[in-house]
């Protein structure tokens, strides 16, 4: 039997990453696609409570069980897990290819990585593939290699000791990008800045802005593999306990 792949992401279901991601992982088994009906980057893991979500059936993967979700990518992932395939298993959740990096700490804004870490807090084995190209012309050649290795590798091997990857790609084709490189999530942070402006009523308004700061020395940081040109692979999680410090801060218990 065919594995079931759910196909997912933030950027949009008509953005160019998505439709690179189907053609990927059509060859490897079952493919349904849901995802937001409009870029919800930045999006994190918010889900919608204060109004009704919508799905509606679209005809844009060559004939693929596909839907557009009014919410958010995690409402995406919610929906197909308990409502569109509901009493089926689920063997991998794919999230991207995002336009834009989601190395170091950029995956606790991300909503294509808050898409696959919801499907994989509900036990499904779960990738977040991100390129570090913002543009909507981007090459996905070499994206697409290696997403399909690795997706290849993780359908026969699983995901021993995690069961969420977080897989940033370079800019670059295929041949330009070095290897593969499992790697730790980076120090990282962004200077930010609002540039402030005034709307056509007088109203003032701001608009955040800023750059990324790496932080992190560490050989093993998927930003330096990134840097020299390698794919960085993070196993992620959910936990988000400093554990070191729970015995520095014993004096807190009463």
């Amino acid at each position: 039997m065919k594995p079931l792949i759910l196909v997912t992401n933030d950027d949009g279901i008509v953005a160019p990453g998505i439709r690179n991601l189907v053609e990927v992982v059509s060859s490897f088994g079952e493919v349904v696609v849901v995802a937001p009906d409009k870029p919800q980057s930045g999006q994190g893991h918010a889900i919608t409570l204060n109004q009704p979500i919508r799905l509606r059936k679209v005809d844009l993967f060559d004939g693929l069980e596909a839907y557009e979700c009014s919410g958010t990518p995690v409402d995406c992932v919610k929906l197909a897990k308990n409502v569109l395939l509901k009493n089926r298993t689920i063997d991998l959740c794919v999230s991207g290819i995002n336009h834009g990096s989601n190395a170091s700490i950029n995956i606790i804004y991300s909503g294509t990585m808050s898409a696959a870490m919801e499907a994989s807090l509900e036990g499904v084995n779960s990738i977040g593939f991100s390129l570090m190209d913002y543009s909507f012309q981007a090459d996905f050649s070499g994206a697409k290699k290696f997403a399909a290795l690795i997706i290849a590798d993780i359908l026969e091997k699983g995901m021993p000791g995690c069961n969420l990857l977080n897989v940033n790609i370079p800019r670059g084709s295929a041949n330009e990008i070095k290897g593969i490189k499992v790697c730790k999530q980076g120090e990282g942070s962004w200077v930010e800045e609002f540039q402030e402006g005034t709307d056509p009523r007088g109203q003032k308004y701001y608009w955040l802005t800023g750059k990324f700061v790496n932080m992190d020395k560490n050989p093993l940081a998927d930003i330096k593999a990134l840097d020299e040109g390698y794919v960085s692979v993070v196993p992620s999680g959910h936990d988000l306990t400093t554990y070191p410090a729970i015995e520095s801060l014993k004096f807190l218990e009463k």
